[in-house]
């Protein structure tokens, strides 16, 4: 009776503010796309960042993790909120502290005001993921969860590449991107005026709040088994967001931003083709062939490094971001539905927690020592690292039968 009365709630707004389901499905999905792609937007900048500010690889890559950690800290804290007192509330808010947090990039003039950039940033980022998500599967039960799976690749492809582009050709390159960002966010709040609530709400709204982890009994060896290779790939992913445009241009001798922001645009771009090409194979097919992708691709990206030559290094991304695509599209896949259903919500914030942490602290690490060896021999080692973990992982993938039933 709950979910037939909200079906018709849903039905008479969409109806009485003249938005047809397919148009907000289509509005949600530009809005995470939006949003996503304005948390890639600097990637292209650090290097700039890093000459007029006089920052070194550390302070770049610790930039970068703030944002991380917050965008974990929203979405173990608000990533249900929309759930209790409706999706656009939840949704404008995030769309006002991502117009902040281009405010705060186009102003910045320290590190300071870069960090808290991004902390800000990544609290938009953590609050709009779900509250849109959300809405996209309340308008489009069929195609939400293929356009839920594909939103965060396809916006830092976006950003990424439109960054570098403007960075290249655009005058004012530290300020342009984020005004068109800025001008773009303020449109999406403008339609979401006129945008229709697609939940009902319920009561629960400040416990929900909690931050709820809990890994199941029964899941907790697939997550082990799963482990390697889920900080395998987003630990390469923080690589190319953070430091990957910094080793282009000084590790290889190439001073264009374009073809940073091209790389990093290349891995997210073929995530996104991978996650939407292969969601019909079994899981444990994925898991398998996006390992053997990863590690191979990364290990023609450090030679493409090591010889200065962007082909080389482009193949291995296009290679890489097939990997990290089918790999966390099998890793979902396998792990979710060991869980009962009342107990998934508490296991996705376990595996959200070891994703953003190998998505934050590794590239800490490297930031690190990069004064203590160099740019190049950091890269080196950190895809040792990346192509061992995933090596374990398809190791463990061909010794042991299916963990689970596959979805």
């Amino acid at each position: 009776m709950q979910g037939q009365a909200l079906k018709s709630l849903q039905k008479q707004d969409l109806v009485g503010r003249g938005w047809s389901p397919g148009a907000m499905t289509i509005f949600s999905f530009l809005t995470a796309v939006l949003v996503a792609a304005s948390s890639a937007a600097p990637t292209p900048l650090y290097r700039l960042y890093q000459d007029s500010m006089h920052l070194g690889p550390a302070m770049v890559t610790l930039v970068f993790s703030v944002y991380a950690v917050s965008l974990l800290a929203a979405l173990l804290t608000v990533g249900g909120l929309s759930d209790y007192v409706g999706r656009r509330p939840v949704i404008f808010g995030a769309l006002l502290l991502n117009l902040l947090a281009m405010v705060l990039f186009a102003t910045a003039s320290d590190v300071a005001q870069l960090i808290l950039a991004r902390v800000i940033q990544g609290i938009g980022v953590g609050t709009a993921t779900t509250a849109l998500g959300a809405a996209i599967l309340d308008t489009s039960r069929a195609r939400g969860p293929l356009l839920n799976s594909v939103t965060i690749f396809l916006g830092l492809t976006v950003g990424s590449l439109g960054s570098a582009v403007l960075v290249t050709f655009a005058p004012n390159p530290l300020h342009l991107v984020y005004e068109i960002l800025f001008g773009l966010t303020v449109v999406m709040i403008a339609l979401l005026a006129v945008m229709p609530e697609t939940a009902a709400g319920k009561p629960g709204a400040w416990s929900s709040l909690r931050p709820h982890v809990h890994v199941p009994h029964q899941s907790r060896s697939i997550l082990l088994k799963l482990t390697p290779a889920n900080v395998a790939s987003w630990a390469l992913g923080a690589f190319y967001l953070s430091l990957m445009p910094t080793v282009v241009a000084k590790a290889m001798g190439i001073s264009s931003p374009l073809i940073g922001g091209i790389v990093v645009a290349t891995l997210m771009g073929t995530g996104t083709i991978a996650v939407a090409a292969f969601r019909e194979w079994p899981a444990s097919r994925l898991r398998l062939g996006g390992t053997s992708a990863l590690s191979l691709g990364v290990a023609v990206s450090l030679f493409g490094i090591e010889q200065q030559r962007v082909g080389p290094l482009l193949v291995g991304t296009v290679i890489a971001g097939l990997g990290f695509g089918a790999n966390f599209s099998g890793t979902l896949r396998t792990l979710l539905p060991s869980a009962h259903p009342d107990q998934r919500a508490g296991l996705l914030a376990a595996f959200y927690v070891q994703s953003y942490l190998a998505f934050s602290l590794p590239a800490v690490a490297v930031g690190l020592s990069v004064p203590l060896i160099g740019l190049a021999p950091a890269a080196y080692w950190y895809g040792a690292a990346v192509i061992s973990l995933a090596v374990i992982s398809m190791v463990a993938s061909l010794w042991n039968a299916p963990v689970t039933k596959q979805a």
